[in-house]
C-alpha cells in the first residue's frame, strides 16, 4: 500500500468514522473513492482505469439483492472494494422503510458501511420526516450501516437547513454527507468552508466535487479547477480528525460532450491534485499486480 499526501509518521491504520484518535497521534489517511457514475456511459472502463491510477474504492449504485455476488465478484476481480452505495427510498411515503431495507440488507452482505441517500420531502410535513428517518437509523443500525444524507434541497440544502435536520432527527445513524459543489450549486455566494464547519459533527462522507460559483450553473470540471477552496476544506477536516471515506464526483459541464479519454485524464488529474492536498490510502500498480494476477491488493 502507498500512503500519499503530506504525512508524517506512523498512523498504523485508517480509523472508523467517529473513533477518537489519541492525544499526540499523527491524523489517519482517508480512503480516496470516487463515483463510478463519473465515467458518464464509459463505466465498464472505470473498473480497469482506477487501479491504474492508485485508486481502489468505489461509490456504487447499490445492486440488488441477486447482484451482490456478481458484484463482489467482479470487485475483487478488479483489486476493488466499494465504501458507500447509493440507495433509493421515497421519504414522503409512508412505506418508505421497505426498500431501504432490502438495501441496508445489500450493505451488509457486501461489508458496506455507508447508504447515501438523497431525500426529498415533498408535500409531507418536515416532522414526518424526521420520524421517518429515525426509524430509518434504527433499521441502519440493525445492519451496522449510517444512513448519509446528501446535500440536497431541501432538508440538506446548506450548513444551517442540515443542522436543523441533524438536531431534529438525532440519531447517531443517521448523518451528513457533505458535497462541496452542491453548496455553490445551490447557494448564492456560499462559503463551502464555512458551510462545512456548521455541521462537521455530524459528516460522515464527504463527496469532493468542483464549482463555478453560478447557482443551477451545471459546470462541475476536474477538481482544482472551479472555485471551491479544497485546502480549506482538507484543513478542517484534518482539524476535525475526520477519518471517512472522501469521494471524488466529477459531473462535467453542460454542454461539452468528453471522451472516453478526456473522462479518465480528468479523474487522474483529480487524483494528483487530492495527493498534493491531504493524505489517501492509494494503491501503486505494481503493489496490486505483485499480490495477484487478478489486481487483488
Amino acid at each position: 500500500m502507498l500512503i500519499l499526501g503530506g504525512i508524517v509518521g506512523g498512523w498504523g491504520c485508517v480509523a472508523s468514522a467517529g473513533e477518537a484518535i489519541p492525544a499526540g497521534a499523527v491524523r489517519p489517511v482517508n480512503v480516496l473513492a470516487c463515483r463510478l457514475s463519473n465515467y458518464q456511459g464509459c463505466e465498464d472502463a472505470g473498473w480497469t482505469h482506477l487501479p491504474s491510477i492508485g485508486v481502489r474504492h468505489l461509490f456504487l449504485n447499490a445492486p440488488t439483492l441477486d447482484q451482490v455476488a456478481s458484484t463482489k465478484e467482479r470487485l475483487s476481480d478488479h483489486g476493488l472494494q466499494a465504501v458507500v452505495l447509493r440507495g433509493e427510498a421515497d421519504f414522503s411515503e409512508p412505506s418508505c422503510l421497505d426498500p431501504l431495507a432490502r438495501q441496508l440488507s445489500v450493505c451488509q452482505e457486501m461489508g458496506v458501511r455507508y447508504l447515501f441517500l438523497s431525500v426529498k420531502r415533498k408535500a409531507t410535513e418536515k416532522a414526518v420526516v424526521y420520524e421517518r428517518l429515525r426509524r430509518a437509523g434504527d433499521l441502519a443500525k440493525k445492519h451496522g450501516v449510517t444512513l448519509v444524507l446528501e446535500t440536497h434541497p431541501d432538508l440538506g440544502t446548506n450548513g444551517d437547513v442540515q443542522l436543523e435536520t441533524m438536531r431534529q432527527v438525532n440519531h447517531p445513524n443517521v448523518r451528513i454527507n457533505f458535497d462541496t459543489g452542491n453548496i455553490l450549486y445551490y447557494n448564492r455566494d456560499a462559503d463551502v468552508a464555512k458551510e462545512l464547519g456548521k455541521i462537521i459533527e455530524y459528516v460522515a462522507t464527504v463527496e469532493v466535487k468542483d464549482h463555478n460559483g453560478e447557482v443551477e450553473s451545471w459546470h462541475f470540471p476536474a477538481l482544482g479547477r472551479g472555485r471551491v477552496n479544497f485546502p480549506a476544506i482538507f484543513g478542517i477536516l484534518r482539524e476535525r480528525g475526520y477519518t471517512g471515506p472522501v469521494t471524488m464526483e466529477i459531473e462535467g459541464i453542460k454542454g461539452i460532450q468528453r471522451t472516453r479519454q478526456e473522462i479518465e485524464r480528468d479523474i487522474a488529474e483529480s487524483v494528483v491534485y487530492l495527493q498534493s492536498l491531504s493524505a489517501f490510502q492509494l494503491w501503486l500498480k505494481s503493489d496490486m499486480q505483485g499480490n495477484s494476477s487478478k489486481g487483488k491488493p
